[in-house]
């Protein structure tokens, strides 16, 4: 029952639940608290790119997503960054502080990203615009090479999450002759089973 969820303090996401204390105002003091060392350092600018770093280096925790990028230096793009906690900090931040997001700054990386790479792939877990974005740079050198879709949305509605393979061809954003796969079902149940799978191949060989 959500109305129980909700009275109890734990907000959801379809299966995955997120307490209160892993949400609002720890992110608000987390972020507050780097915004500020980062603006005390002279810094003016950031890509999402960049902030994704800075937040990863500062994460002790090995089973973060951000802590592992930071330590092996990939970079995470976040397009949609205002959209959510982490951008309203940024907002609150910037009303009387000169520190700004620049996401211009991620457009040009991920043009020079697709343009020196050979081919390009992708594993895109649902939709929206991190989806999107993935596709739509890699039009301007004729689509992705290869691409795995794992959803559980529904063709028919006209939504991204929906959106099959075949119609990213339509589009410049996947090759006609690329590898690409729609796997329909729960990425939290498939993914876990697909990484371990694949770890356990290389391991392997």
């Amino acid at each position: 029952d959500d109305r129980e969820l909700h009275r109890r303090g734990i907000n959801r996401l379809g299966n995955v639940l997120v307490p209160n204390e892993s949400y609002g105002l720890i992110i608000e003091e987390k972020i507050q608290s780097l915004l500020q060392e980062l603006s005390s350092e002279g810094i003016r600018e950031l890509s999402t790119r960049q902030l994704c770093f800075e937040i990863g280096k500062r994460i002790c925790n090995e089973t973060s997503i951000l802590y592992w990028a930071a330590k092996n230096e990939i970079p995470v793009y976040v397009p949609g960054i205002t959209d959510g906690a982490v951008g309203y900090q940024l907002w609150i931040f910037s009303q009387d502080h000169d520190l700004k997001i620049n996401l211009l700054k991620d457009s040009g990386e991920l043009n020079d990203l697709i343009f020196s790479a050979e081919r390009t792939g992708a594993l895109i877990i649902g939709g929206g615009i991190s989806k999107h974005h993935t596709l739509w740079w890699n039009q301007f050198k004729d689509g992705l090479d290869y691409a795995v879709y794992i959803s559980t949305a529904v063709e028919w509605d006209g939504s991204l999450s929906g959106a099959r393979p075949r119609e990213a061809i339509s589009w410049s954003k996947i090759k006609e002759e690329a590898k690409h796969l729609m796997i329909e079902g729960d990425a939290t149940v498939l993914l876990p089973l697909m990484i371990s799978a694949l770890l356990t191949r290389v391991a392997n060989r």
